[in-house]
């Protein structure tokens, strides 16, 4: 593995603004779709009391989804998939028959076996289950949901009428179905996802790496790449029709070098990124120069500063 500064753990914390957007659904009743809504406490800035708001929001599934999507186009055909996520099946090595037909009788030696076969499940997690048998691989990526902020977002619908150019019964039909009603969101969205780097190839049972340096930089990259990408292209419901309007996205990229957590705060703080350097600058004084805080203010600031990450560093390796 090359000598370039190692990435420990990784947080990424920012406000979005997305226009006209239908990412995440709760499901429809008749010509009605139901956006997903979710109850929020935050403080309010005029009075400084604590109020309670329903918001728009995106879930982090949606978005571990969209990553996870990312990862398994850069991966196939360069790092190594399992049956099931050479075809991005959402059961991943539970469909690959030959892994879940030998598997071996200690714990260790399951996830062993899991974390040299496939990078998917290494990176992204999974339950084996098998019988009354449970293994646990814990994702490396952790997606909070995408909320917006009270104040700053709202939901509206929209009539649509579906028009038939053919005559006769068809167009009879069409016109049973023809009107409905679709929702869009539009606002700004509080982001929080934080990234374990350190146990990329990790065995959490055994507490070693089953796989070598340079797989693992191998993984790192396609994986930090994949984190780019979500950011650049949230994918979701309706985006035939409704791609969201990407308008500003400002926060901060915070890494660390040594066994600590990466800060992480909620932007639904609208001081978050002060608190980052101030919890950053207090962690720095127990270990001078772990915690680093990358800023930035637009997409394009984003995108140097993990493209920077991306060439410069590589995953720490723990050792006991």
């Amino acid at each position: 593995m090359s000598e370039k500064p190692a990435i420990y753990s990784l947080s990424i914390c920012g406000r979005v603004i997305l226009d006209m957007h239908s990412l995440n659904n709760e499901g429809g009743e008749g010509n009605q779709i139901a956006t997903r809504m979710v109850n929020v406490v935050y403080r309010d800035r005029a009075s400084g009391e604590y109020k309670l708001a329903t918001v728009n929001a995106v879930s982090g599934d949606m978005f571990k989804h969209i990553q996870a999507e990312h990862l398994y186009l850069l991966a196939k055909g360069k790092l190594p998939l399992c049956q099931g996520c050479q075809m991005f099946s959402a059961s991943r090595i539970l469909d690959d028959s030959k892994f879940m037909g030998a598997l071996p009788s200690q714990d260790r030696a399951v996830i062993d076996e899991l974390l040299k076969h496939c990078a998917l499940d290494d990176l992204e997690g999974n339950l084996i289950a098998k019988g009354a048998r449970s293994v646990p691989r814990k994702s490396v990526a952790e997606f909070g949901w995408v909320i917006g902020v009270p104040d700053y977002t709202t939901t509206e619908s929209y009539f649509h009428v579906r028009y038939a150019t053919e005559r006769g019964e068809r167009a009879e039909e069409a016109q049973q179905q023809a009107i409905f009603h679709r929702p869009a969101s539009s606002g700004v969205y509080a982001i929080v996802a934080s990234f374990e780097i350190a146990r990329i190839g990790f065995n959490d049972i055994s507490q070693q790496y089953p796989v070598s340096d340079d797989e693992r930089e191998r993984r790192y990259l396609a994986f930090m790449e994949s984190i780019l990408y979500t950011f650049i292209e949230p994918n979701g419901a309706m985006r035939g029709t409704q791609n969201p309007h990407i308008v500003e996205f400002e926060g901060a990229v915070t890494v660390t070098n040594q066994v600590m957590p990466a800060p992480a705060l909620s932007p639904l703080d609208e001081h978050y990124r002060q608190e980052m350097e101030r919890v950053a600058e207090a962690l720095n004084g127990l270990k001078p120069g772990t915690v680093a805080v990358h800023r930035f203010d637009s997409m394009g600031q984003f995108a140097e500063a993990m493209k920077e990450l991306i060439e410069s560093t590589r995953p720490y390796k723990l050792a006991w």
